[in-house]
């Protein structure tokens, strides 16, 4: 079995827990997601699987012969697997692969923010608002010393550009699943913006009891 699937982000909304507490929600689409690609421990050292999501038609040649025993599908990411034995080039999964209570971490690309000072990229407090610093209010104050050493260190926090990270969100629960509709809904927050995507991963030793 795989330990993960792929898909896009819909939106957020609230819903209520199983102990009846009102919890923000993100609603996710995940899969249907095909096996295109086995990886062993004789051909490469270790046991994963390489899955695909959504199908497109602008693929370019060599990405159709990679992908000649499947539809031909946009994002191709690689996974965990339990047992290979198990897992079949061109075997599909779907949003039954989770069940509710289930832990799962999440990772995406987080919103692209462009150029952020330091107030809103590191949470600086920003200079006084007295004693004629009117116009200090977001800078970031000094930088590094003087004389010695004479210069800004490397890895000073600066303004600059802001998110497009890669980001991992761990431990979010699983409220509920929708197979018919291959949708998914997870208790918190999930980066990236709507329409983003996304993959979502299980450990075995995660799950609740």
């Amino acid at each position: 079995m795989i330990s993960g699937l792929l898909g896009k982000k819909l939106r957020m909304s609230r819903m209520i827990a199983p102990a009846g507490d009102v919890v923000g929600a993100t609603l996710l689409s995940l899969g249907p997601c095909y096996v295109t690609q086995l990886k062993t421990v004789e051909s490469d050292g270790y046991e994963a699987a390489q899955i695909g999501y959504e199908e497109t038609k602008k693929l370019n040649k060599p990405a159709l012969g990679h992908l000649k025993a499947t539809p031909r599908l946009r994002y191709l990411r690689e996974v965990k697997v339990d047992d290979g034995a198990e897992v079949e080039l061109g075997q599909m999964f779907d949003v039954s692969l989770f069940a509710p209570g289930d832990l799962v971490d999440v990772t995406a690309v987080t919103k692209g923010r462009g150029f952020a000072g330091v107030v809103r990229r590191y949470n600086f407090r920003g200079g006084p608002k007295t004693h004629g610093q009117s116009d200090r209010w977001r800078a970031p104050g000094s930088t590094g010393a003087g004389t010695t050493p004479g210069r800004v260190l490397k890895g000073t926090r600066m303004g600059g550009r802001m998110g497009g990270d890669r980001v991992t969100v761990k431990n979010l629960e699983v409220l509920a699943i929708d197979p018919e509709r291959n949708l998914i809904a997870l208790k918190g927050a999930v980066p990236g913006p709507s329409g983003g995507l996304v993959t979502v991963k299980k450990l075995a030793s995660r799950q609740r009891a």
